[in-house]
């Protein structure tokens, strides 16, 4: 920022503001407003910002943005020149410890904060992880590879066939354990994808973000990093699994299984929840805790089944009431191969619909029903709505994730476009992601506000 009261030609309150109070960019200030004070780091402006704000970023790690009209004070109480490049040392190399190879795709894990535009950036050198979590050296010999730098919403079957074909190559290389860096909005999507493209593996293949990025106190960057890399490393579980924050607090990490995670939660740093089943196990810096025993267990040989095949023409169709049958036809106009209801209950849409489902099973095109609840069965004989559905060729996937049916039938039409046989694949449990039964403890759902659901929960909230 200049001293200029203009910026790119036109007033700017906000420099005004500084200069008229003598607070600078990356200065330490405190702001009076109207209503309160607030102290931070002076930021400098993202390309996109106005000028009629100031922000901050508070010891929080939030950043706030004052409007200047209503700033009545501001002092600067100390500044230091900002350097927010991810310190780099070089990783120690260990040749008692096993080799542990993290793919980078994008997202938070490791990251800076450009400033600028206010957008962050991937980082996933070798040293700028040690630089930033030295644990790391004392787990493994860690080596990276960034195959793409793209944010989670993204990725897509192009990232997928290659990031399973690469994990491969490293399987048969007789690497330790696997690490996929990787945004958490669509981590899910990913996890089920390479849980069918990547089958039998003898190592751990573990997914890891952040739901917070590097530059704030409250990040989970560095621990969820270092449980993923000690799970790559020392696990004795051989699947695909997503590894992230178990409590909010920075207690341990859970591994769920690829096929059953979700992200549940649009900020929370435990968001990750496996539904209709539990976790694989728990993981903190010391040990594992398993949880269970029907688990993929590691294995010395380097044997592994890659079959990275992907068909785009697929489609999630999230019922409603009311809904239209162009909503179908247009999927079915614009070339879809496949399409995956998300249906009310136990797998149920209104009758308009029907005409567009025999129109659909007339055109070859593959229809599949899952819950909307999330949790529980698509149970279509149960109801006429579900004997009619089916005998148009509806076909119920029990408890089947929708995210993960939308995947694994991309998958299965990337195989095959006999639709019986695509039928038997999506049928065939590959691993977990259809199960016999569902827990009794795998669905808990709380309500607060319930006098003992608070009482148990303050025995437990940090």
């Amino acid at each position: 920022m200049s001293d200029s009261e203009t910026y790119k030609g036109y007033k700017d309150p906000a420099l005004s503001t500084m200069k008229k109070f003598g607070i600078r960019v990356w200065s330490d200030a405190v702001l009076t407003t109207d209503d309160d004070s607030f102290e931070g780091i002076v930021l400098p402006r993202s390309e996109t910002a106005d000028g009629d704000h100031i922000v901050i970023k508070m010891i929080t790690g939030y950043n706030v943005g004052l409007r200047v009209d209503r700033i009545r004070d501001a002092k600067e109480v100390g500044f230091k020149e900002a350097h927010y490049k991810i310190p780099e040392k070089e990783f120690p190399y260990d040749p008692k410890k096993s080799r542990v190879v993290l793919l980078g795709t994008g997202g938070t894990i490791a990251s800076r904060l450009d400033y600028r535009t206010g957008a962050v950036i991937p980082a996933f050198t070798p040293g700028e992880l040690y630089g930033s979590v030295p644990e790391l050296a004392d787990l493994c010999n860690l080596e990276t590879e960034k195959l793409f730098g793209v944010f989670s919403e993204n990725m897509g079957p192009e990232q997928y066939v290659t990031l399973a074909k690469r994990i491969g190559d490293e399987i048969e290389k007789g690497v330790r354990g696997i690490v996929v860096g990787h945004g958490t909005d669509t981590m899910h999507h990913t996890a089920a994808a390479l849980s069918f493209m990547v089958q039998n593996s003898p190592v751990p293949i573990v997914m890891v973000g952040s739901q917070r990025s590097s530059d704030r106190p409250s990040s989970d960057a560095a621990l969820n990093l270092i449980h993923s890399v000690k799970t790559a490393a020392d696990c004795d579980i051989a699947e695909v699994m997503v590894c992230m924050f178990g409590p909010t607090s920075d207690e341990y990490g859970l591994l769920h299984r690829g096929t059953r995670v979700r992200k549940m939660h649009s900020s929370y740093r435990s968001t990750f929840r496996t539904l209709s089943d539990i976790p694989l196990a728990m993981v903190d810096r010391n040990k594992f805790s398993y949880l269970r025993d029907d688990v993929h267990r590691r294995r010395n040989d380097r044997d592994v089944n890659v079959n990275a095949v992907f068909d785009d023409r697929v489609g999630i169709l999230y019922y409603y009431p009311n809904m239209k049958a162009d909503m179908m036809d247009m999927m079915v106009e614009h070339g879809y191969k496949g399409i995956v209801i998300a249906g009310t209950g136990l797998g149920h849409v209104n009758k308009p619909l029907y005409p567009a489902l025999k129109r659909a099973q007339d055109a070859g095109v593959a229809v599949y029903m899952t819950v909307q609840t999330l949790w529980g069965y698509a149970q279509m004989y149960v109801y006429e709505t579900g004997r009619e559905m089916m005998d148009l060729g509806v076909i119920p996937l029990q408890n089947m994730l929708p995210e993960v049916a939308y995947i694994k039938l991309g998958w299965a039409l990337g195989q095959t476009d006999d639709l019986d046989r695509v039928k038997e694949i999506m049928l065939e449990p590959v691993n977990g992601e259809i199960t016999t039964r569902e827990p009794y403890n795998g669905y808990l759902v709380f309500q607060g506000g319930i006098p003992e659901v608070d009482e148990f929960v303050s025995e437990i909230r940090r």
